[in-house]
C-alpha cells in the first residue's frame, strides 16, 4: 500500500481522533441495546483499528508494536475517562479493546492481512 499510503493514514488518523473523541465525550451514540453491548461496540472498534493499521504497516512496522500502541491508547482513554465526572473507569472495557485487538492481530495472518494491498492493486489496475 504505497500509493495511497497518506491517504490511507489520514483516514486511520480520522479514526482513532472519533474514537478518543466519542470515548471522552459526555453522551456518546449507543448503536446497540442489550446487555454489555458496549463491550462488543469496544471490541469491534479497536479490531478495525488493528486491521487498518496493519494494513498499511505490513513490512516496516512490526505488527506487535502497532497492537501495544492499540491497546495503550485503550488503556489512556480510560484514565482519561476516569479524570471526568461524566464517564466512567472500566477494567472491562479495557479487556474488551485488547481482545479486538488481539483478535485482528489474529486475523491478519489471514488474507484479511493483505485486503488494502489486494484493493489498492485493483484501483490501480482499473485506472490504467
Amino acid at each position: 500500500m504505497h500509493k495511497l499510503r497518506r491517504i490511507w493514514l489520514g483516514l486511520g488518523a480520522v479514526w482513532v481522533v472519533m474514537t478518543m473523541y466519542l470515548s471522552l465525550t459526555p453522551h456518546p451514540p449507543e448503536p446497540m441495546h442489550f446487555l454489555n453491548a458496549d463491550k462488543l461496540v469496544h471490541a469491534l472498534t479497536y479490531s478495525f483499528l488493528m486491521l487498518w493499521f496493519c494494513q498499511i504497516y505490513q513490512q516496516r512496522t512490526p505488527r506487535i508494536l502497532i497492537a501495544g500502541l492499540l491497546v495503550a491508547l485503550g488503556v489512556g482513554i480510560e484514565y482519561l475517562q476516569r479524570m471526568t465526572a461524566f464517564r466512567v473507569f472500566d477494567y472491562a472495557d479495557m479487556l474488551a479493546n485488547s481482545a479486538g485487538v488481539l483478535l485482528s492481530l489474529f486475523l491478519v495472518s489471514s488474507v484479511l492481512g493483505r485486503i488494502g494491498v489486494m484493493l489498492e492493486t485493483k484501483i490501480f489496475k482499473t485506472a490504467e
